[in-house]
């Protein structure tokens, strides 16, 4: 024991020795990162030019079904860089060149983007306006009417100096806005940044308006760092539904909607998608509205982006869509069509629209939605009377076709519509539709079959019907693809199963059905809004909160996995 003491007493006095005679360690320095040397390239409205951003005013906003509203869509940088934040953190940046106005946004996480509507995160906005200053604070919690989010915080102060930087400072638990040296606001509101990511997004009301500087400092021990839109896997990996599909059927593709926000922003619905799909939808980033915001404006960013994703992991890509009554921005949605002159005039923009937007993707897509949803929504079989009738006519697929094989004589053109899955009128009205198109001139490859089984009860598609359905087309010389198919979990979810198989194993056993899509990848984007304006959850797909559902094992079990 007398040994052991001695030896403590040893250490005891050289580690004294030490702290006399040395100081301890400085702390390392703060880490800085200036994000305007980062990627911006797919953020629409955002021109990265000799060390600034300019920020261009965009239209964008997201139209309800019929048309109405026009929820505000301003851009974030979903496909470049973010930061990786884990504590506290120092934002700054300088604004010049002020047209009206500057708006600069730091989200939590990207936002939800739906057909109809977009979901906010919690986010800061501010927004300088002459030497005003508007800072709103969202808490990212689901009110009533998501549509019109409401701020937790919601002040407007006045500037000393607009030209100097506006500063964000996260520390602890307060949140601090300050215009150089003078502090503008302070909160107790750090907690909307809980994710550990900061995403942004500048924006302007019109005009446009050049940040020259923008900075992210924190202590080193916080981990800060610059993150890419990196989506790990694909699904030629073994196990992957595509890879099993493959086996069986090496040209049949396995495909999925996607939104560019969950992609690079949800590692769970990244790894997911990469996993097992061997093709791909863009959900909304090539919808009209989305495009093209203004007349003669085009916003090609973010779809690209999802093209560039898709390119790297060897997936094929499915254009969704030409037209479509619904998705429309209000420069089309207001095309006059009362007169010849009018209707000539509309349709040049229309066309040039077409041909604009084929051109751009031109090689990049295997094939593409050319008519969307063509008939009543109401179910019935005649056509729906939106701007591309008005302006075109009643036989406005065939012109559209034209246009599109103009443009791109090798993208595969399909007609999809929904409700069509079975035998029926609504059945027999788009066969027919296709073999007029055909006939007037058209290119239509085959027809995009949704089977959206909302009601498992008067949805359903049984195995019997689709081949029924599949035969009828191969007799038309058509192709069939499942273009959207979701079944929803109301019965239960070994019902949802089933339905899920029968459908993949119906199409895989015809060479008339050439792949398979599901409308979704996680049950964590899966939302709509009921007539009450509540916003709801749904458990339509194949996996929630990136584990796999049972209709997955179907899935992969019909595939021989």
């Amino acid at each position: 024991m007398g040994g052991r003491r001695a030896s403590r007493l040893v250490v005891l006095a050289s580690v004294l020795a030490f702290a006399a005679g040395c100081t301890p360690p400085a702390p390392k320095p703060d880490v800085t990162i200036d994000l305007l040397r980062q990627d911006w390239e797919h953020t629409p409205g955002i021109t990265a030019d000799g060390g600034a951003l300019q920020v261009s005013a965009l239209q964008r906003t997201i139209v309800e079904q019929d048309g109405s509203g026009g929820q505000p869509n301003p851009p974030v940088n979903l496909a470049g860089t973010h930061l990786e934040a884990a504590g506290d953190f120092t934002l700054a940046a300088t604004f010049t060149n002020i047209g009206t106005d500057a708006t600069w946004t730091v989200y939590n996480q990207p936002p939800i983007i739906a057909d109809e509507f977009r979901v906010e995160p919690a986010s800061l906005r501010l927004t300088l306006q002459g030497t005003a200053l508007h800072i709103a604070v969202f808490d990212g919690k689901q009110k009533k009417d998501v549509t019109r989010p409401a701020p937790v915080h919601d002040e407007t102060v006045m500037l000393k100096d607009p030209a100097a930087a506006l500063t964000v400072n996260r520390s602890g638990d307060t949140l601090k806005i300050l215009n150089g040296l003078d502090t503008l606001s302070s909160q107790p509101l750090a907690n909307i940044f809980s994710s550990g990511t900061l995403w942004f997004g500048f924006s302007t009301g019109a005009g446009s308006f050049d940040v020259t500087s923008l900075t992210a400092t924190a202590p080193a021990s916080t981990g800060l760092r610059a993150s890419g839109a990196a989506v790990a896997g694909d699904g030629s990996a073994t196990g992957g539904l595509q890879a099993l599909a493959a086996k069986i059927r090496p040209d049949f593709r396995i495909g999925a909607a996607v939104a560019l926000g969950p992609l690079t922003g949800d590692p769970d619905y990244a790894r997911a998608f990469a996993g097992n799909f061997g093709a791909l939808t863009p959900e909304n980033a090539m919808k009209p509205q989305f495009l093209s915001p203004a007349r003669g404006q085009y916003t090609f960013e973010e779809a690209d982006a999802i093209l560039a994703i898709a390119q790297g992991k060897g997936m094929a890509v499915h254009g969704h869509t030409i037209t479509f009554s619904e998705a429309l921005p209000r420069w089309m949605q207001d095309l006059p069509s009362g007169t010849d002159a009018d209707r000539r005039a509309s349709a040049a923009a229309l066309l040039d629209y077409v041909k604009t937007v084929v051109t751009h993707f031109k090689g990049r897509l295997a094939s593409l939605d050319v008519v969307n949803e063509p008939f009543d929504v109401d179910q019935g079989t005649s056509i729906q009377k939106n701007v591309w009738y008005r302006v075109l006519g009643a036989n406005y697929p065939a012109v559209i076709s034209k246009a599109v094989f103009a443009a791109d004589p090798d993208v595969r053109q399909y007609l999809n519509e929904n409700g069509a899955d079975v035998p029926g009128r609504r059945q027999d009205a788009l066969l027919k539709l296709a073999l007029d198109t055909n006939a007037a001139g058209g290119h239509i490859y085959g027809v995009g079959l949704q089977a959206h089984i909302y009601d498992l009860k008067t949805d359903a598609v049984s195995a019997a019907d689709l081949t029924k359905t599949l035969g009828k087309f191969a007799d038309a010389g058509l192709r069939v693809r499942i273009s959207e198919n979701d079944v929803t979990d109301g019965k239960g979810k070994q019902a949802q199963a089933e339905q899920y198989a029968a459908v993949l194993s119906t199409c895989l056993r015809s060479e008339t059905c050439v792949s398979y899509t599901t409308w979704g990848v996680d049950d964590r984007y899966d939302w709509r809004i009921e007539d009450d304006g509540s916003l709801q959850q749904g458990h339509d797909f194949l996996f929630d909160g990136g584990k796999p559902t049972p209709a997955y094992d179907a899935l992969r079990k019909v595939l021989g996995g």
